[in-house]
């Protein structure tokens, strides 16, 4: 346990990844956020958006962008970090003074760790709810104005009525996906749209064919005579919403935070519903600080190799093979087992065991 003690040799090989690590992740999340905001200048003057709208869902997402390019900056700045180091001699007077490998490898995972921790508490509230904003955004502007998105769920005007649902998902029908609104309430309003006249409130609404059908409806009615209520397994909604625009509305499951898609699942299974496509991303997002420390410590043996005697060129080229060809192997595994049934929580865990495998022999190896 002595030789795991922080010592000022992990403070040394510590900043000097960091820096690299912190460099990375700034150019990485720097040209990623330009590409979507040269984007978004292509929608500016539809609809009332403005170039400041544009800017806006550029720094919202911005947590988002983090989170996704974080595992790839800790892989190369990591290999940066020690490349210098080997570069100057410094890694070579590591190990002539007896530090493994390992050892050395450790102290890098140390300081990713701090880190990693900072970003899962990013991804899992600031990250969500800028991409909350942004979509709302997005949807205002594709709506004209009709649709809305808020911490109370998706707000629609349609007619003399408001519609609220308080989460809504893609549900599948044989080739067709169509969207579940979840927890809705429709408040009609009377011709001069100053009283409430009706208001219904539905486990669900579906799109049917042309036509819109609510599920376990309760219908209180108001007018002169006092409050009626009555209750249906089923009944026709006459709307006028547009099912591809509520399509864009939905904030994809890998942007939703683990406590959302948890709702998401349970409510899934409650009524017997495939919760594949929500449980995998959920799973993805419990073994992220995992994938992300597995990667770092399995990559750092290039740095005691072949990127002893290349620059800084080859070490951001290998570091990019490597970052791009993980991503690959790891999405594909995670699909295969989606095809064959694999629970998605061993779907998630095997790349990462996978390359725990090959990490444990290497440095069983090279001591």
């Amino acid at each position: 346990m002595a030789s795991l003690r922080v010592k000022r040799v992990d403070w040394l090989i510590g900043i000097t990844v960091l820096g690299s690590m912190l460099m990375v992740w700034l150019v990485l999340v720097g040209f990623d956020a330009m590409y979507q905001f040269v984007r978004q200048l292509s929608f500016v003057g539809r609809n009332g958006y403005t170039l400041s709208n544009a800017i806006f869902y550029i720094v919202v997402t911005l947590p988002r962008r983090m989170y996704e390019m974080f595992s790839f900056s800790a892989l190369i700045g990591g290999l940066m970090g020690l490349g210098g180091l080997a570069a100057t001699g410094e890694l070579t007077a590591l190990r002539a003074a007896g530090l493994s490998r390992l050892r050395i490898a450790l102290s890098v995972v140390g300081v990713v760790t701090v880190l990693v921790a900072a970003v899962v508490i990013m991804g899992e509230t600031v990250g969500p709810w800028g991409d909350q904003q942004a979509q709302a955004l997005t949807l205002r502007m594709r709506s004209g104005g009709s649709l809305g998105l808020t911490s109370s769920g998706l707000w629609a005007r349609d007619g003399d009525r408001i519609i609220n649902a308080k989460n809504s998902t893609l549900r599948n029908a044989g080739d067709h996906a169509f969207v579940q609104l979840i927890d809705v309430r429709v408040f009609t309003l009377t011709p001069d749209g100053r009283q409430l006249s009706r208001f219904d409130q539905a486990n669900t609404a579906e799109q049917v064919g042309k036509e819109w059908v609510l599920d376990h409806v309760r219908t209180t009615t108001l007018d002169d005579k006092g409050v009626h209520s009555s209750t249906s397994a089923g009944e026709r909604w006459d709307s006028r919403l547009d099912p591809e625009v509520l399509q864009q509305s939905l904030i994809q499951p890998q942007y939703l935070a683990m406590r959302d898609l948890q709702h998401i699942i349970a409510y899934k299974q409650k009524n017997g519903e495939n919760t594949r496509p929500y449980e995998t991303p959920f799973w993805g997002r419990v073994m992220y600080p995992l994938n992300v420390l597995v990667l770092v410590l399995c990559t750092m043996p290039f740095a005691f190799g072949a990127l002893r005697s290349g620059g800084l060129g080859k070490r951001i080229f290998m570091g990019m093979i490597i970052a791009i060809s993980w991503y690959f192997v790891q999405k594909a595994i995670v699909s295969f087992g989606t095809v064959y049934g694999v629970p998605p929580l061993a779907a998630n865990v095997l790349p990462a065991m996978l390359m725990v495998f090959i990490a444990f022999f290497y440095f069983r190896k090279h001591a």
